[in-house]
Formats: structure tokens, C-alpha cells, sequence
């Protein structure tokens, strides 16, 4: 009998029907590869730059469909009592009527107190020259201080350097501008978003094969609802700190209360670090009007601050994300390294689908994976 010494030689073989192809490769010309390599690196490229030009889009896009899955949760709750499409009218009525209420309430306000302060800040500068705090001050740690108020009020009585300033506020009213259009763009992606958010669940599940999309659909579900409540939870969070902040800094007597309400709410937004430094930025403008006032504002937010950590947020944000500290922490950095403000703001909600992923799908598939028994 003889041997089958190769078995790319049996005819009929899967060996052998492959040998062909495999000869094929080998043939295939060294330059041929290259270019194809080439091409594909260009094409990688290519993908790469039409991404880069639309990553604002892509950011609008995802604030947009992250604010959509925050509301979300408000919306279920109105479909309670009415159906889902009147729950969204409901819903997209009080979101307009809020944007345009912060527009015609804020904005002008704003703007009369950031010109007020920047038409005041010289006789402001003089007076804290005056005061008896500033003497002492002077006294005990030299001229130094002096020289340096001395140069901002020759400053501020240049006149090219006032033409430079409003150069500046053209370019601040511009980025303004710009920025109210990026919010216009958010928010009218968010209620699109809102509206169809149902439906957009329903076409990702056709993704998954049939047996699957149950499992999935709960899956996208829980998702959702902690996005949902994060969003809810935080924001609950930054609205408090901005109405205790605008009555007690008007009790004071600080400076622009309503602009550094607004920087107390903008500030609650970002996680961890956001609430520690829009107190230090409040407390440096109240020390315009006195280092009393400074110093009362800055005791108030030590005060809020140990509250909302030991109180309000226990309180509100555990029943919106269940997240171990640890894991909030380094996602906070992490998102904030990674992509800014907008990156911390994100990191959470992430991290909590995260876990609930891993517990709903990761966990379920290592607890199926027994040991079979051996066999006697």
C-alpha cells in the first residue's frame, strides 16, 4: 500500500482545492502589495480628517442624544397620564419656553452687569486702595501691591488699550454668538431625539439577531434610564446651588449676584471639582465689594459644599446612578482628561452603563461557564 506522503496531492482534497489559492498569494507582486497597503493607509487617513472636520457634529450630536435620554425619564413619567405624544408636545413646549425664559431673564442681565463691572472696576480698584484693610495690607507687606493696582488702573485709562478691550468683547460677543447658535443646533437635535428616541431604540435592536433583541431591548433600557437620571440627578443638583447662591449673595451685598449664580449653576454641572470652583471664582469677585463680603461668601460655600456632599448628593445621585466612589472619581479624571468639560460630564453616565453591562452580560455569560464532569 503507499503512503500518502502530501496531501495537498489528493484530489478532491479541501487541501488541495486551497493549494491553487495559496499559489495565488505567493504570486501576488511585491509592488501590487505595497500599493495596496498604500492605499488602504490613504483611505484610513481620508476616514480619519472627515472625522476631525466633523467633530463639533459629532459633539452636538452626542450632547444632543445625551440630553434626549435626560429628559427621557420626565417624558415616561408624563405618559402616565397621557399618551407619549402629548407627554413629548408637553415636554418640548417647557424645554422652548425655558430656553427662551433664560435668554430674556439672563441674558440681558448679564449683560448690564458684566458692562457695569467693567465701567466700575477702576473706581472700584480705588476705593479697596482707600479702605484700611488695603493700608494695613500695604504696610506690613510693602509698595509691591501698590505698583500693581498702580498698573491697572494706567490700564484701564489708556485709550488703546480701552480700543484693545472692545476688540476683545467683539471677539467675546462672537464667541458668545457662536455658542448660542452650537446651544440653538443641541437643542433642536435634542427634541428631535426625544421625540423618535423609541423608534431609535427599535432600529438598533434589528441589529442584533432575533433571539437576542429581548435580552438587548431590557439591556439598552437600563442604559438609558441611568443616563436618564444622572442627567436629572445633576442637573437637580446645579439648580440648587444656583437659587441658594442668588439669595444669599444677595443678602450680602455681593456684586452681581445673578452672574455669579449663574457661575455657581454652570459650575455644579461638571462633577466633582465643579461646585469647589465656582465657590473660589464667586469668592474672588465678592472680594471686590469688601474682604468682609469675600470672606462670608467663601464660609457659605464651605458650608453648601459639605451639605451637598454629606446631604443632597447621597440623597439625589444614588438613587439616580448606583456608582462606587472609586469608580466616579477616576471616571470624572479620566472623562475630564480625555475630552474636557464635556468628557466629565459624560464619564459617569458611561461608567454606570458600563456596570450595568458588565453585571447583565459579562457576569450571566462567566456563570454558564461550568466545568464538565469527568468522565469515570
Amino acid at each position: 500500500m503507499k503512503r500518502r506522503s502530501d496531501p495537498e496531492a489528493v484530489a478532491g482534497s479541501p487541501a488541495a482545492s486551497a493549494a491553487p489559492h495559496r499559489g495565488a498569494l505567493r504570486r501576488i507582486h511585491p509592488f501590487t502589495f505595497g500599493l495596496v497597503g498604500a492605499l488602504g493607509v490613504l483611505v484610513a487617513l481620508l476616514i480619519g480628517s472627515v472625522i476631525g472636520q466633523l467633530s463639533t457634529v459629532l459633539v452636538y450630536i452626542g450632547l444632543a442624544l445625551f440630553l434626549a435620554l435626560g429628559l427621557d425619564p420626565i417624558v415616561s413619567f408624563i405618559e402616565r397620564k397621557l399618551p407619549r405624544g402629548a407627554a413629548v408636545s408637553i415636554v418640548v413646549a417647557v424645554v422652548i419656553l425655558a430656553f427662551a425664559g433664560i435668554i430674556l431673564a439672563i441674558v440681558p442681565v448679564l449683560v448690564q452687569q458684566i458692562t457695569h463691572l467693567v465701567q466700575t472696576l477702576p473706581t472700584t480698584i480705588e476705593d479697596f486702595t482707600k479702605s484700611s484693610w488695603y493700608k494695613d495690607v500695604t504696610n506690613q507687606y510693602g509698595d509691591s501691591i501698590q505698583q500693581g493696582l498702580d498698573g491697572v488702573l494706567n490700564f484701564f485709562k489708556d485709550p488703546g488699550n480701552l480700543a484693545t478691550i472692545g476688540g476683545g468683547l467683539i471677539a467675546v460677543g462672537a464667541g458668545i454668538a457662536g455658542g448660542l447658535t452650537g446651544v440653538t443646533i443641541v437643542l433642536i437635535l435634542t427634541l428631535y431625539f426625544m421625540a423618535s428616541l423609541r423608534s431609535i431604540k427599535r432600529i438598533a435592536a434589528r441589529f442584533v439577531p432575533e433571539y437576542r433583541r429581548e435580552g438587548f431591548a431590557e439591556l439598552v433600557d437600563d442604559v438609558s434610564g441611568a443616563v436618564g437620571r444622572y442627567v436629572i440627578g445633576q442637573a437637580s443638583l446645579a439648580l440648587i446651588n444656583g437659587i441658594l447662591s442668588l439669595i444669599f449673595l444677595t443678602i450680602i451685598g455681593a456684586p452681581q449676584p445673578a452672574l455669579l449664580a449663574l457661575i455657581a449653576f454652570l459650575g455644579s454641572l461638571i462633577p466633582l471639582v465643579g461646585t469647589l470652583i465656582g465657590a473660589i471664582i464667586n469668592s474672588l469677585i465678592c472680594l471686590l465689594a469688601s474682604p468682609l463680603t469675600a470672606l462670608v461668601a467663601f464660609i457659605y460655600y464651605l458650608v453648601y459644599m459639605q451639605v451637598e456632599a454629606y446631604v443632597l448628593s447621597p440623597r439625589i445621585m444614588n438613587k439616580a446612578v448606583a456608582v462606587p466612589g472609586a469608580i466616579v472619581v477616576i471616571a470624572a479624571v479620566g472623562g475630564g482628561t480625555i475630552g474636557g468639560i464635556l468628557g466629565a460630564l459624560v464619564a459617569i453616565p458611561v461608567a454606570a452603563s458600563a456596570i450595568i453591562i458588565i453585571q447583565k452580560v459579562v457576569f450571566p455569560a462567566q456563570d454558564r461557564k461550568v466545568v464538565p464532569p469527568i468522565d469515570a
